[in-house]
């Protein structure tokens, strides 16, 4: 039986090409944020929640008319699960939730009924917003500590480099549509940065065994073979859970869209980013050999074990 052979993809000859792709989008996405910011939902911004059923389906546009009579024009209206039941989203009114329901049922008739009704006070939405940046700017420093010890400062930073890549356009991603920024969508992004994450550490470590292994000192070939022997491995863990998150994106409902959506474009650009923007971060940082061989410190502790 013959074997199959290995990919012979030259992917560090592409760096540059690549480099230049991520610096553009990287510079859209952050004039993007610069500019216009993100679209935050109720959960950072405060105001109120309103879960609506009807016996039969309910037109958008009309309960969006009706509610814009009554001065609530920035209200967000969208279905939710099935066109029987809407989702009602207020900004801060100054009233109580009871009072905003109370005048909300009045506004769309007998034939609507509450089945839910949150409130979320504006400080509240102002500590949320913060401890959600704080999640990420930790989860990174984690990291980088994680990954110094257990491989070589080149390799954090590399590390490094790619999660903030990713975390950047996806977030650039969402501000430039305009996209609505929720809890969800936070919680999808702290997601994508371990996805990204363990991608870039099953490369790193095929990298570091190429290094000791081979008796040439070429970083640019040990890479790009370090690359090539797991490219199965990160396509076929990309492929499936892209299909689980299209599947959640396609029927999951409007609820969690943009949860889905912001996973998919992690998974794309994580996947992508341990393939060029970890990697070639190493290569321009200088990686060699040298830098893998145990210190003579190293050397005695390993002769000392029984």
């Amino acid at each position: 039986m013959k074997l199959l052979s290995l990919p012979e993809i030259n992917f560090i000859g592409k760096r540059t090409y690549a480099i230049i792709f991520s610096a553009i989008i990287v510079a859209v996405s952050i004039f993007s944020l610069a500019s216009q910011g993100l679209k935050f939902g109720i959960d950072f911004t405060g105001g109120t929640l309103i879960e609506v059923g009807y016996s039969s389906p309910v037109n958008l546009d009309d309960v969006r008319e009706t509610l814009a009579k009554e001065k609530y024009n920035s209200a967000n209206v969208q279905y939710f699960g099935s066109t029987n039941e809407i989702l009602i989203r207020l900004e801060p009114q100054g009233a109580s939730s009871a009072k905003i329901s109370s005048k909300i049922i009045r506004l769309l008739g007998d034939g609507a009924d509450i089945r839910r009704v949150e409130f979320v006070g504006p400080k509240v939405g102002e500590e949320l917003t913060n401890d959600g940046g704080l999640a990420m700017l930790y989860a990174l420093i984690g990291i980088l500590i994680y990954v110094a010890f257990r491989f070589e400062y080149r390799f954090a930073l590399g590390s490094i480099s790619a999660l903030i890549h990713d975390v950047i356009i996806t977030l650039g991603v969402f501000s430039l549509f305009q996209i609505e920024f929720d809890l969800t969508v936070l919680a999808a992004i702290l997601a994508v940065i371990g996805y990204s994450l363990n991608d870039t550490i099953v490369v790193f470590d095929r990298i570091r065994e190429n290094f000791l292994a081979t008796r040439h000192n070429d970083p640019k070939k040990i890479v790009n073979g370090a690359l090539n022997q797991t490219l199965s491995r990160t396509i076929m863990t990309s492929v499936t859970t892209l299909l689980v998150l299209v599947a959640l994106f396609l029927l999951g409902g409007e609820i969690i869209n943009s949860f889905a959506l912001a996973l998919l474009i992690g998974v794309i650009i994580g996947t992508y980013s341990s393939i060029y923007v970890a990697s070639s971060m190493i290569l321009a940082l200088g990686i060699t050999k040298e830098d893998m061989l145990p210190s003579e410190k190293e050397k005695k502790e390993i002769d000392s074990r029984p």
